[in-house]
């Protein structure tokens, strides 16, 4: 009988270690999917810092901005001029939904040259809608085209797009998708990425950052002025296969300078 009883006190024993393990790693899961970053609750923007602790989230050159033209300062500097070498036969290698956004990747063979350094295209994604805005003016989409040099600086173009008719550029695009959360489709295709472009080429210039997390202070922005046009129907596919409302807000801009560079 008390041979039972020891061995009843030992199973139990080894249980209530056992459920402790099991708890503490189902602790750990759930920690690690708290500290995933989003758009909304409480893991939306508002506490990126919080969630990221070596990020610079709440850094002093922060992005996205508003641009007021009436502090814009002219730069007519032709050696700030931004040089867009884009191929027609750049190859878009495949497209993927993060969750975060929708985000469409390629080979070498885009680049920018801005300030005398050479930036290599990575990615493009989109954000709806625009993080960016213009003399408080929030456009319906906002594209990046995110541009890395050899030493891990960014150059990031961005794009804004106005409700109208159709792109041809932004219909091909889309024609990769729908993609659910996490999913990824190989494309490996010729895709000429300078059809993006609005026809005027005046743009903003700033430093500032990365607009999700890690949200490090090594972007160079570039903003062209003047949105493109595409069609509703494409503006709501995006929204269809993004986080609804996948911006940033407004950051403060300190003692930074805008510049406005007419082409």
């Amino acid at each position: 009988m008390k041979s039972l009883l020891k061995v009843g006190l030992v199973v139990l024993a080894l249980s209530i270690v056992s459920c402790g393990k099991i708890g503490q790693k189902t602790e750990v899961k759930e920690k690690f999917h708290d500290s995933e970053w989003s758009y909304e609750g409480e893991t939306s923007p508002e506490h990126w810092a919080e969630l990221e602790k070596n990020s610079d989230c709440l850094g002093n050159r922060q992005s996205p901005i508003n641009i007021l033209d009436i502090n814009a300062i002219e730069d007519d500097d032709k050696e700030s001029i931004i040089d867009i070498h884009y191929s027609p036969v750049t190859i878009l290698k495949k497209v993927r939904n993060n969750g975060h956004s929708v985000q469409f990747d390629f080979d070498k063979g885009d680049s920018i040259v801005y300030n005398k350094i050479n930036y290599n295209l990575v990615q493009i994604h989109f954000h709806e809608p625009s993080e960016h805005t213009i003399n408080g003016v929030r456009y319906p989409i906002e594209i990046h085209l995110v541009h890395q040099s050899k030493e891990k600086y960014y150059t990031v173009l961005s794009v804004f797009g106005v409700e109208g008719e159709k792109s041809e550029a932004i219909e091909e695009m889309e024609s990769f998708l729908p993609l659910k959360k996490g999913q990824e489709r190989e494309i490996n295709k010729e895709f000429d990425l300078s059809r993006i472009f609005p026809e005027n080429k005046t743009y903003y210039s700033y430093g500032g950052s990365l607009t999700t997390p890690p949200c490090s202070e090594t972007v160079q922005w570039v903003i062209f002025k003047d949105p493109i046009v595409i069609s509703l129907e494409e503006v709501l596919k995006l929204k269809d296969n993004m986080p609804l409302e996948n911006y940033r807000n407004e950051q403060p801009i300190n003692d930074r300078i805008v510049y406005l560079h007419k082409l």
